[in-house]
């Protein structure tokens, strides 16, 4: 049976570390949709919206993000009934290990390093598809 597409809100403001993310999902073999959030301000709109499926939701957020940045996010998240228990994955550069717990105390599925080149970035595109196609989530 052939995996249902995954709906991906990538929350980033490095139009780098986007190509980077776009490049690495178009090689890995997931179907998926994308939408680009460059805020914590504008992925709680695109969230609210009717634009992204609730079905098969995944949010790769970025921690440094202007405006609000990914924990004021995530908290926002967290306390909205209608987005509490959307799967978020850390995408960061953040090695800080008070970054990393804070983020798992607001409940994340994981937390990725950005990885440096584009080989490594479709590593953990891959990954996470494998990752999020052997688990049972909604």
């Amino acid at each position: 049976m052939a995996a249902k597409a995954l709906n991906i809100i990538l929350v980033e403001d490095d139009d780098v570390d986007v190509m980077g993310v776009q490049r690495a999902l178009r090689d890995v073999t997931a179907a998926f949709s994308l939408w680009i959030a460059h805020d914590g301000v504008e992925a709680l709109a695109v969230l609210r919206s009717n634009q992204v499926p609730a079905e098969r939701r995944l949010v790769l957020l970025d921690l440094s993000l202007p405006r609000m940045n990914g924990f004021e996010l995530l908290r926002s998240m967290r306390a909205d009934p209608a987005l509490k228990s959307t799967v978020v994955v850390v995408l960061t550069s953040s090695t800080n290990e008070s970054d990393k717990a804070a983020a798992y105390r607001l409940n994340i599925a994981g937390y990725l390093l950005k990885p440096m080149g584009s080989a490594r970035f479709a590593e953990v595109m891959d990954t996470l598809t494998l990752y999020w196609n052997s688990t049972q989530m909604l």
